[in-house]
């Protein structure tokens, strides 16, 4: 196997992982930055460090990646199949990034693997694709939603007699520690796709038989998200603590700990690899519908979700072309 061909795909798959983290680095502080919480500096630079520890505490998102979506390709045509793959998604990331969509870099890196996979005549698990991929992106969002909405109800219940003023003061300070929760879940989840795609490429060049993942890809790969994630995404926050609905302190407690909370229980329980996007979005819609329906604004809400449903098909598409580019020219 080329061993230029494994560098270089395993560099396109840390430049996927530092995309990633200023893209999704608006899931973990948007809420804590808009509520004035935390300041942009060092929001950014405890997410980093949380990233960074989340990355090391799991691996079955990981084994997920690398042996439930796409049969491991084999030979030069492999390591294409999964250069694609991440061109697909990197150019999805930058797109969205842009013009401040907060979509999955998740899906995005799936929706690259099956359209290079397809691109490049390898076998589509189409039941994994189903199971890990395609019903927690519609189910994890609906979790969020439901379960943001009961946790601000109980919260409202709880503190319904204490001094407004006093509550929020409480509840800036306790978004520091759902604020890092959140980083945690997004280092858990985010940091293992890339290692499940490198763990395919070592896999693929016959550098490493199995599906255990060496320390210097899960260092690598923590490291790059954490890089991105203090590279910051300031487009995207705006349109997180923002846009979205006008967050207080109390709200973004209630956001940031229900999507912790899902990211968590998919990653240890079903190791299912979740977007961060949907699950914070959607939990940040829940909460703010406790004030009123009216106060979400949802005409931004549905672009965002539009967003949503057309983020696998176009990374699917660019990942395509990649391959039959990279192709062409090899």
């Amino acid at each position: 196997m080329d061993t230029f061909a494994l560098i270089v795909t395993i560099g396109v798959a840390l430049g996927f992982t530092y995309t990633n983290g200023f893209h999704d680095s608006a899931n973990a502080i948007a809420t804590s930055v808009s509520t004035r919480a935390l300041t942009p500096k060092a929001a950014l630079a405890m997410a980093a460090v949380m990233n960074l520890a989340g990355a090391f505490l799991g691996s079955g998102v990981a084994k997920t990646v690398s042996k439930g979506l796409i049969e491991t390709p084999q030979g030069r045509s492999g390591m294409a199949v999964l250069f694609a793959a991440l061109v697909g998604a990197i150019v999805w990331n930058l797109v969205t990034w842009y013009f401040g969509l907060p979509s999955s870099s998740s899906h995005a890196l799936f929706g690259g693997m099956v359209g290079a996979a397809l691109a490049g005549g390898i076998t589509v698990i189409w039941s994994g694709v189903v199971e890990k991929v395609v019903i927690p992106m519609f189910l994890s969002p609906v979790v969020g939603l439901v379960v943001g909405y009961l946790v601000m109800l109980a919260i409202l219940w709880m503190f319904r007699k204490s001094n407004p003023h006093k509550a929020k003061r409480g509840f800036r300070i306790a978004q520091t520690v759902s604020a890092a929760a959140m980083a945690l879940g997004h280092g858990l989840q985010d940091a293992q796709k890339t290692m499940g795609v490198v763990v395919m490429a070592l896999t693929i060049a016959d550098v490493q038989n199995g599906d255990s993942i060496p320390t210097w890809v899960k260092f690598a790969c923590a490291a790059m998200l954490s890089l991105g994630t203090y590279a910051g995404g300031w487009r995207i926050m705006r349109t997180l603590g923002r846009r979205i609905i006008e967050l207080d302190p109390p709200q973004g407690f209630a956001a940031e700990t229900t999507a912790a909370s899902i990211l968590y229980t998919t990653s240890y329980v079903f190791q299912a690899p979740v977007s961060t996007t949907h699950v914070i979005t959607s939990a940040i819609m829940g909460v703010g519908a406790t004030k009123r329906v009216k106060a979400v604004r949802w005409g931004v809400a549905k672009n965002i979700v539009a967003g949503w449903f057309i983020t696998m098909p176009a990374a699917a598409v660019v990942a395509a072309v990649s391959y039959w580019i990279v192709e062409l020219i090899f």
